[in-house]
């Protein structure tokens, strides 16, 4: 983790400068730590709210087309077809106009903004080593002018909101004091895991309820990434984990307006929607024509009579009625 915040502190310096600055003037209208995160996030998910919408409408669109997804995995089954298959899906995708990934992009943004959060809170708390040897707060990226920095410095780079250092992780558990102390920190951590879990089963819940089933791509990503970012969550000061807490519950709040509003409903925003099954080139089976059978018997002509038709001859009595009974017996008198 350190050496890629490394490669990314070089990189992409003026950005975070960008954000801290904006974390300290939101420090400087309210001076609590924990509120100027929430608030920061808050304006970050207003900006990729919008993306947030585009891969809902895309997910929803891609359970749409299940059907016609398998009917080509079915016909070029084998490792032989894997590369046919998978150019007949992206045409499939061209199409419909969709990214397969769609479903899980709003998650896969939050890596960048993970990175560079995590710089910033790192380098709000970071310390040096003085003449006496003691370690001083030293923040970086915020300006020095700025309430933040000054408070900073004072309580030695200790980022102390909600009744915890939002600077700590959850391990060591030596630089919490005890198991108790760190319990927070890892509470901290699984309500991010869930509410992540939650997220991805409201649009599986929606996807039920319209009668579609999940792209197993994408299941097989939203068991997945909830994990690695459990991973990340561990190894991340509790500041960043409250910005992934944060911005879930916005997603979560955004999706439930999408879904009750219509906005999720890919047909209006310039999806294409087949009506029917998606005709693929070469799948289409021959079947035999069908002669209809006539209803009644065809008339028979006569040769002798100039294409007159002769009348229909009466079925015959069956040997059970009454007059065949009597008959037989006056042939046997």
């Amino acid at each position: 983790m350190s050496s890629i915040t490394h490669f990314f502190g070089q990189i992409f310096s003026p950005i975070f400068s960008a954000i801290a600055w904006l974390l300290a003037f939101l420090y400087g209208i309210v001076p609590n730590y924990a509120v100027a995160i929430v608030l920061l996030t808050i304006i970050i998910m207003g900006v990729l709210t919008p993306l947030t919408v585009k891969s809902t409408r895309s997910m929803m669109a891609m359970q749409k087309i299940q059907p016609e997804i398998k009917k080509l995995q079915q016909k070029y089954r084998g490792p032989e077809n894997r590369q046919v298959l998978n150019e007949e899906l992206m045409r499939l995708y061209r199409e419909q106009g969709i990214n397969p990934l769609g479903g899980c992009l709003p998650m896969l943004l939050q890596t960048p903004f993970l990175i560079v959060l995590y710089q910033v809170i790192k380098g709000l708390s970071n310390t040096v080593p003085n003449k006496a040897g003691q370690l001083v707060s030293q923040p970086r990226y915020i300006p020095h002018t700025s309430k933040m920095y000054d408070n900073l410095i004072h309580s030695g780079g200790h980022i102390n909101s909600l009744g915890l250092d939002l600077s700590l992780k959850p391990f060591p558990i030596s630089a919490h004091g005890s198991w108790v102390a760190a319990l927070p920190f890892f509470a901290f951590v699984i309500a991010a895991v869930l509410l992540q879990y939650f997220q991805m089963a409201q649009i599986n819940k929606r996807a039920l309820a319209a009668g579609q089933q999940m792209p197993s791509q994408t299941q097989m990503m939203q068991r997945f990434l909830p994990i690695v970012f459990a991973y990340i969550y561990l190894v991340i000061p509790a500041a960043v984990v409250l910005y992934m807490i944060v911005s879930t519950i916005i997603r979560i709040i955004t999706q439930d307006i999408m879904f009750r509003t219509g906005v999720s409903d890919p047909r209006r925003h310039g999806i294409a929607q087949a009506k029917g099954p998606v005709e693929i080139p070469g799948s289409a089976e021959e079947k035999p024509a069908t002669k209809s059978t006539p209803t009644q018997a065809p008339t028979t002509r006569s040769p002798n009579r100039g294409g007159k038709t002769n009348p229909p001859k009466p079925n015959p009595r069956p040997q059970s009625h009454p007059r065949s009974r009597d008959k037989r017996k006056r042939k046997a008198r």
